[in-house]
């Protein structure tokens, strides 16, 4: 086994747009296990106003019905200044982002925090706790959406054996940028170091395992995925889409 070749490179990946309804359901029942209509209940929640302790009652999100990327100059400046503050002015970006499909109603932002300085753990005790898991979510994916992109140290190496080549690839976070806030959990992102190697050093194999798969049938549709699948259809608006779901069930055409 002799290294063949070896290629180095940086790679960024940059942080998602702020959430539409769509975004927010399929996000929130991944990573918090909420159905559709319990992520709209506590959302509206969240909309029409909370009694915050030394705020009085404040809407702390804005219109939750939207399948628009559109931010704001203010809230891209009240960002922008609230990342450079706590942060530093690395993490700042000038992100911009646009919808995939041409045929969206534009009427309202994305969803996002009405006031990013209304920190999810400073407001966390005037919270039930269903609010502030959606709160710090939303607050997250905006606050994230206005960061530097993450930047990765790859590397690729061709090992050669005879008529064979084997392939290795590793990479490496060096800069965390948006992923300081707001952790999208990727696979491929499980840091696989590859050790410091040589064009032309002679390797040893210490172990040789082999492993048999099939190919596996489509998993069923969970909420988030079926919400999605809609979207991408054109079925429904994101005003439905939980409402739709809430109707299967009670159908018992899902279960």
């Amino acid at each position: 086994f002799t290294v063949e070749s070896i290629v180095k490179k940086e790679r960024s990946r940059k942080p998602f747009a702020p959430f539409t309804t769509s975004s927010l359901q399929q996000d929130a029942s991944n990573k918090l296990g909420f159905t559709t209509k319990k992520s709209m209940m506590v959302a509206q929640q969240l909309y029409e106003g909370v009694e915050i302790k030394g705020h009085g009652t404040v809407g702390l999100v804005t219109y939750i019905r939207t399948d628009s990327v559109r931010i704001s100059a203010e809230a891209k400046a009240a960002a922008k200044d609230y990342i450079e503050h706590n942060f530093g002015q690395n993490y700042t970006a000038n992100n911009v982002f646009s919808n995939k499909k041409k045929d969206i109603q534009d009427a309202h932002e994305a969803i996002r925090p009405s006031n990013i300085t209304l920190d999810p753990e400073a407001i966390k005790a005037s919270l039930t706790t269903d609010q502030y898991k959606l709160y710090k979510l939303i607050w997250t994916r905006f606050l994230a959406s206005q960061m530097a992109a993450a930047v990765f140290d790859s590397m690729q190496v061709n090992i050669a054996n005879g008529d064979y080549t084997l392939k290795a690839s590793g990479s490496k976070l060096i800069f965390d940028g948006f992923q300081r806030v707001y952790n999208p959990q990727m696979d491929e992102d499980k840091d696989s170091f590859l050790p410091a190697l040589e064009e032309g050093e002679v390797l040893k194999a210490q172990e040789i395992t082999s492993e048999q798969k099939f190919t596996e049938p489509p998993s069923r549709f969970t909420e988030a995925s079926l919400v999605k699948e809609l979207e991408d259809k054109n079925i429904g608006r994101p005003s439905t889409y939980a409402p739709i779901i809430g109707t299967l069930s009670e159908r018992k055409y899902i279960e």
